[in-house]
């Protein structure tokens, strides 16, 4: 199975999507795949023919999203958790991914037709390293298209990838990258796994389960949430339509609660800047206060080097990470010619 699935929408799914359409559009879904194996056991197959009925439910999903215009799809394909699963699974689960992305490096041609770019989210070090390979080539193969993005979360947790965040600012102020009065919360929020990629304005989990499994804990504060009780592998158009309508029905609150983050944070940063402002003040007195023209000169003075600081740190974090995918993929080429 490709990882997107050819084909049109029918007469009946084309006219449902356009009357969605006249609404506002979420330009970024963020899914939960559960219930593959409750699917497994409610059809009397082996878990990892569930497994593999999940993926196979992904490239359908995806042509969907492409139909409707959807921008960004960021899904959770496999947990840190899910390595305290039973051995044999885990197994099935890297074997499964290896075949997935040995299929899309032999489907390039389709993906670039769709402009697909595929982002592989996680602390890939912890997958074998074979497979660490296959995803690096995979990554960066599409890594120029740009007409919409897959993230695949992969050895992933939201509580580990926010202290990997804040592990990376600590690294920025030990290289003299950035000042500890740098640290902010939307600093933080630029040196996640996700920082390429607009905050998912959907999340939706099916199995009904009514729990986030920590999955993009920090990034869906303001997203619509919407929970399904149906099995991932049986997920329909419909089930997306309705997801989608649930969060038209929510779309001006949340536009508002964003907007309000968005002042909130902008006034913090303010206060931030005043305050790291008359520090230095205090340090460098000569005894003369400066006047409100003079203190305003100042304050727009170190928010500009405050900026120039964090956008250098977040520059060569950035390259740091492009780093990890390109030793490996020349690791995995070279292995290949020798």
């Amino acid at each position: 199975m490709s990882w997107i699935r050819e084909g049109e929408l029918t007469l009946i799914e084309r006219f449902s999507a356009n009357i969605l359409k006249a609404g506002p559009m979420p330009r970024h879904i963020a899914f939960i795949m559960d219930g593959n194996r409750r699917y497994a056991r409610k059809r009397h197959v082996e878990r990892q023919e569930g497994h593999t009925q999940g993926f196979d439910k992904l490239a359908e999903t995806l042509r969907w999203c492409l139909n409707l215009e959807i921008q960004e799809v960021t899904v959770y394909a496999f947990s840190i958790e899910n390595f305290k699963r039973s051995k044999q699974e885990v197994e099935g689960l890297m074997e499964l991914a290896r075949q997935k992305f040995s299929r899309l490096l032999e489907e390039q041609e389709n993906l670039e037709k769709h402009g697909v770019c595929i982002r592989v989210l996680g602390d890939l070090a912890l997958l074998p390293r074979d497979l660490q390979e296959l995803i690096a080539q995979a990554v960066l193969a599409t890594k120029t298209h740009n007409k919409c993005f897959l993230n695949v979360c992969f050895a992933y947790t939201s509580r580990h990838e926010i202290s990997s965040a804040v592990k990376d600012m600590a690294w920025g102020v030990e290289q003299g990258l950035i000042r500890s009065s740098d640290v902010s919360e939307s600093l933080l929020g630029k040196c996640l796994y996700t920082s390429n990629s607009p905050d998912p304005d959907l999340l939706i989990r099916t199995s009904g389960e009514v729990r986030l499994s920590d999955f993009l804990l920090w990034q869906t504060s303001y997203s619509c949430l919407v929970f399904q009780s149906v099995l991932w592998p049986e997920y329909s158009f419909w089930n997306l339509c309705e997801a989608i309508l649930q969060y038209q029905l929510s779309y001006c609150s949340l536009q508002k609660a964003r907007e309000h983050h968005r002042e909130e944070q902008a006034r913090q940063q303010l206060e931030a800047d005043r305050r790291c402002v008359s520090d230095l003040l205090q340090q460098n007195g000569s005894g003369r206060s400066p006047d409100a023209r003079q203190r305003q000169e100042l304050l727009q003075k170190y928010t500009v080097e405050r900026e120039t600081r964090v956008q250098g740190f977040l520059g060569a974090l950035q390259q740091r990470r492009d780093s990890f995918f390109t030793v490996l993929s020349e690791a995995s080429l070279a292995s290949v010619s020798a």
